[in-house]
């Protein structure tokens, strides 16, 4: 069933139940509200024929008949002492039996007999010592103002019903409209058209849902570019030490190559295949740091060591390109961390830097602001383009002097996988500053 239809559904069940309930609430206590206005009318009307008789030694009956009905009233005198009624214009037979069936001594509570079929409401008022006057209005009148009073509420009721399908369907319109439109911009992100994602006007629960899909869109976009560029950088630099193998063979295998050139040629070859070995190791690499969670071994690491490990192997490095290594004084801090990981990271990065600096590298380590810790690798080289900056960490982009391109993006894996940020910037020595915060 549609998420509309079972809206629609709902609302008007809601309001159904709400106004059946009221209904039937009003309706239970109508009766009870009639029953006590026509006691006090009795009374009332009790009072005025008390007047009207006190001080009057004998009335003859007929006046009294004509003063009831003119009033509308059924009513009968009982002594209580002598246990007789002494006038009514009842059926005195009716007016006997309830004499002896019920209590005929004034009461405050309302008060209802039954004979037969029949019901009155019923207003005691005492007119002498052991003398009661009882009035009685027969109830049929009230359940008759009741029956009509519930026709009309059912109209009521009825019309109430038709407003509230005619709003649940307004609501529900207006509720269901920005899903349905994000549904056909999450249709469009299943055929990945994502140059047509459109906004949709909406607000709550519903616009952040529509962000969600937005960012999710953009960032599904991001990664199926960033996989297409993947596989054509990865075959062309896969491809190229192959041919560069190939040709070499061939023309050994031919005899082109002879002497002191087959002897080059083999040279080449091997060098070659090292490159391409190094190339496919860093590619399975930074597939397990993608995918492999037994990859990372955690352990707390004092950024002392990792910072001076980094120096004993890329000082070497320093020495042989006459590059000047430096660090700042080294704060305590530990972290917890894969350290043969982060080593890696970080030997990334600093032979980028001593490779391409003038004459000095920096390392330089200090508290974070927002993690724990921050550590910057400048180098006084020519720096980074604004061209190359912004995908300085996607796969297979290197800058002049690049080896595989994989390097850097190692670098980011590792570093993400920590939670971490690394950025690439201009550095204070005039040439590329590389930030790990972890």
């Amino acid at each position: 069933m549609r998420l509309k239809t079972q809206l629609n559904i709902a609302f008007t069940t809601l309001l159904i139940i709400v106004m059946g309930f009221t209904a039937i609430t009003l309706y239970s206590q109508l009766k009870g509200l009639l029953v006590t206005n026509e006691t006090r009318q009795l009374e009332e009307s009790g009072q005025i024929l008390l007047t009207a008789i006190s001080g009057v030694d004998s009335i003859p009956a007929t006046s009294l008949d004509n003063m009831l009905n003119n009033l509308d009233l059924k009513m009968f005198l009982y002594d209580e002492e002598a246990e007789e009624v002494t006038y009514t214009n009842l059926v005195r037979l009716d007016a006997e039996r309830f004499a002896e069936k019920y209590d005929t001594a004034p009461t405050k509570k309302n008060t209802i007999w039954q004979e037969n079929r029949n019901s009155y409401v019923v207003k005691s008022i005492a007119t002498g010592e052991n003398q009661n006057m009882v009035i009685l209005r027969p109830i049929r009148e009230l359940e008759e103002v009741q029956e009509s009073f519930f026709q009309r509420i059912f109209l009521v009721f009825l019309i109430g019903v038709m407003i509230a399908i005619l709003i649940s369907t307004y609501l529900t319109q207006r509720l269901v409209k920005p899903l349905t439109e994000l549904k056909y911009q999450l249709k469009k992100i299943q055929r990945r058209e994502f140059d047509n994602i459109e906004s949709v006007k909406a607000s709550g629960e519903i616009k952040e849902v529509e962000q969600s899909a937005i960012e999710m869109a953009k960032e599904l976009n991001r990664y199926i570019t960033s996989q297409r560029q993947f596989f054509q950088n990865a075959s062309h630099e896969l491809k190229t030490p192959l041919m560069t193998i190939q040709g070499y063979a061939e023309g050994i295998k031919d005899g082109v190559f002879t002497g002191k050139d087959q002897e080059h040629g083999l040279e080449v070859v091997v060098s070659e295949i090292k490159r391409l070995k190094q190339l496919i190791n860093e590619m399975i690499l930074l597939a397990k740091l993608d995918s492999e969670e037994g990859i990372y071994k955690e352990e707390q690491i004092e950024i002392k060591e990792l910072v001076n490990l980094t120096i004993d192997r890329a000082l070497p490095i320093a020495s042989d390109k006459n590059i000047q290594l430096t660090y700042n004084k080294l704060p305590a801090i530990v972290i917890n961390g894969d350290k043969e990981k982060l080593l890696r990271a970080m030997m990334n990065i600093t032979s980028n830097a001593i490779r391409h600096a003038g004459s000095q590298v920096h390392i330089s380590v200090q508290p974070s602001t927002i993690r724990q810790v921050e550590i910057t690798i400048n180098d006084d080289g020519p720096g980074i383009s604004e061209d190359l900056l912004p995908n300085m960490f996607q796969r297979f982009v290197k800058g002049e002097g690049g080896e595989t391109g994989l390097g850097l993006a190692i670098s980011r894996a590792i570093v993400e996988r920590h939670n971490g940020i690394i950025r690439a910037g201009e550095s204070d020595l005039g040439g590329a500053s590389f930030t790990i915060i972890l």
